[in-house]
């Protein structure tokens, strides 16, 4: 693909289909995705590709947690709620989504299906789990880069056919995650992407966000008008 093509065409896919993604592709993706900007060449960021019986646990912690009623335990920041226009983005999303997928505002089942798929990483056969350094916890340098990767990776998996969705329910339990991904103590959680090929079938993974206009979302200074 151009380059265009990638950034212009790629989706949060969240329907895949049950095939698995090759060891040999993924590393191709990351090779990639490692290329992207990092501050003083730090580089903090840790991937951990998870598949097979230990995803299914995973899932499984997950779900059976949060149906149980018990506290999100994400470890990298979290934020304030969304408010203002950027709450109306989120709800913008949604609704296009669940008006995909003929899901009901009233419908209370189909909308915990539809949340309950997050924490089971959208049945995607890949999961992979970003963490960094947790010596480099107090730099803002180091939740930059570990964005710029992951946009790189997805960016990178959708160029080969594969879709993505990043998310953070997948890491809510993040005592489930750490102790069937093994990842040590040394390192910070902070996201998850779901990975896969794309289901065409699935309604959802039709929806395109809106997005601003370069007019909304730039100024420039010092140019000639």
């Amino acid at each position: 693909m151009e380059y265009d093509d990638v950034v212009m065409g790629r989706r949060s896919i969240r329907g895949y289909q049950d095939k698995p993604v090759p060891r040999e592709l993924i590393e191709e993706v990351l090779k990639l995705a490692m290329r992207s900007p990092t501050s003083m060449n730090t580089q903090p960021w840790h991937f951990h590709v998870i598949t097979g019986e230990p995803l299914d646990r995973i899932r499984k912690g997950n779900t059976e947690r949060i149906l149980a009623g018990e506290p999100d335990s994400r470890e990298f920041r979290r934020g304030e709620p969304f408010a203002g226009v950027h709450r109306e983005r989120q709800v913008d999303v949604a609704k296009q989504l669940f008006g995909a997928m003929g899901i009901e505002r009233d419908d209370k089942e189909k909308r915990q299906d539809w949340v309950l798929r997050g924490f089971r990483q959208f049945d995607a056969p890949v999961c992979v789990i970003v963490a960094y350094d947790r010596e480099l916890s107090g730099s803002d340098d180091t939740a930059f880069d570990c964005g710029a990767v992951t946009t790189a990776l997805v960016n990178a998996a959708w160029s080969r056919g594969l879709g993505c969705v990043i998310n953070s329910q997948g890491i809510m339990q993040s005592p489930v995650v750490r102790e069937h991904a093994g990842i040590p103590d040394d390192q910070v959680i902070m996201k998850a992407v779901a990975m896969g090929w794309p289901d065409e079938d699935f309604p959802a993974n039709a929806v395109i966000s809106n997005r601003k206009t370069v007019d909304e979302a730039a100024r420039f200074v010092g140019f000639e008008d």
